[in-house]
């Protein structure tokens, strides 16, 4: 799954370069950095790999949702309907520009449910935001006719779906703007670092200006550069760059590594009758960076992932709904408002709200699915053996539950 299993010469030489120069920062010091511009060639290499008109790099995933709601002009009152099922840093953007995170439950897809979407709208609301969740994606034909009826935003949370196709699109790059994070277990790894995709030239300069201070970048002298509008530093490091201009190179290695192990280990688990997968709105499209499994209830899940535990094979697998970086269940810290300056009234009516919102639906699909990573390195051998134990694993619990029955 993550890029850093492949880290090798590519990317210590991309980083050699910039240390040559001892220039790390992306702008300016041009005689300095002797034509080494490591930032533009990446955000080059992202348009030509995924097909965007514009990519500005940022700091982090947070970084780039955070810099695309406020080019977009989400801001305070606004309400962005996201998931139930997503990491932490997709909520907390959207607290970051003063909106307000509506949450709603997902479906079989482990993304947005349409029918929750359409529920959930307000006068308020703003932008639709799926997260494209392990490697897959969003129902995109319902979610964006939904917005093109209320005449709303689509911002595509990609972060976990680098590579991943829609409808021969890549995701990130269908609605109004599409981030990615290219942290450090991504498929592609910056260390640090994420990217803002669209096709709007209007979006993209004020991505430009967000991200670093507001600065214009019109002129030749940094240090004259004008500021059209408060921006914030969310620049990535040339560093940083470098090495996710070595990684997005292996990607289509990655994408094919992952697709042919994905399969062995699905093949395996199929064995089980009472396995069942995940959706996938377009099969074709899967970045196949987990596999994602349901057994027929919690109780049976929960046996299964305390047997993993007892062998000792739990690792590479998650049970995402007791996950406390992931699901609705473990985040009280949101739904307390536990926050370090004052939120505006319309986030902490949202938030106190989440205390006692019906999640019923989406817990009975979470309660029940456990997903494992996809590693670059393993063997066939390897496969075969972690797919056999898992298969036995499951089989054990399913015989004891019948025992008991």
């Amino acid at each position: 799954m993550p890029g850093f299993e492949f880290f090798g010469e590519e990317e210590r030489k991309e980083v050699n370069d910039v240390l040559e120069t001892g220039i790390l920062m992306r702008y300016g010091f041009d005689a300095a950095r002797k034509g080494i511009w490591k930032s533009v060639e990446l955000e080059k290499e992202i348009c030509n790999t995924f097909g965007s008109k514009y990519a500005q790099l940022t700091s982090s995933g947070t970084a780039a949702l955070t810099t695309a709601m406020a080019a977009l002009g989400i801001g305070a009152g606004d309400e962005v309907i996201m998931p139930s099922f997503t990491f932490v840093a997709s909520f907390e953007a959207v607290l970051s520009i003063g909106a307000v995170p509506v949450l709603v439950d997902v479906d079989a897809t482990l993304t947005l449910n349409p029918d929750a979407v359409k529920k959930a709208i307000t006068p308020h609301t703003k932008c639709i935001m799926p997260v494209h969740m392990c490697g897959s994606m969003a129902n995109l034909d319902a979610l964006q006719q939904i917005c093109k009826e209320h005449h709303l935003l689509l911002l595509e949370d990609a972060c976990q779906s680098i590579g991943a196709t829609y409808k021969n699109k890549y995701l990130g790059t269908i609605g109004d703007a599409g981030t990615f994070s290219f942290d450090f277990v991504k498929t592609i790894t910056c260390a640090e670092g994420g990217v803002v995709m669209t096709n709007n030239e209007s979006t993209y300069v004020k991505c430009d200006g967000y991200t670093d201070h507001g600065h214009d970048h019109k002129g030749v002298d940094r240090g004259a550069d004008l500021h059209p509008f408060v921006g914030y530093n969310f620049r990535i490091s040339e560093l940083h760059a470098a090495v996710g201009l070595a990684q997005i190179k292996k990607l289509h290695q990655f994408l094919a590594i992952q697709r042919k192990n994905h399969t062995q280990l699905k093949n395996i688990l199929s064995q089980v009758e009472e396995i069942s997968f995940r959706v996938i709105p377009d099969e074709t499209g899967d970045s196949c960076t987990f596999l994602s499994w349901f057994l027929p209830n919690e109780a049976i899940t929960k046996a299964v992932v305390d047997e993993l535990k007892a062998q000792n094979i739990l690792a590479g697998n998650f049970y995402w709904y007791a996950n406390n970086w992931h699901y609705i269940k473990q985040w009280n810290h949101l739904k307390q408002a536990a926050t370090l300056h004052n939120l505006n009234d319309a986030q902490k009516a949202a938030i106190i709200q989440l205390q006692t919102q019906d999640f019923s639906v989406s817990d009975a699909i979470m309660s029940c699915c456990i997903s494992t990573a996809i590693s670059l390195l393993w063997t066939e051998d390897q496969i075969e053996e972690k797919g056999n134990k898992i298969v036995a694993a499951v089989k054990k619990v399913l015989n004891k539950k019948m025992v008991e029955i």
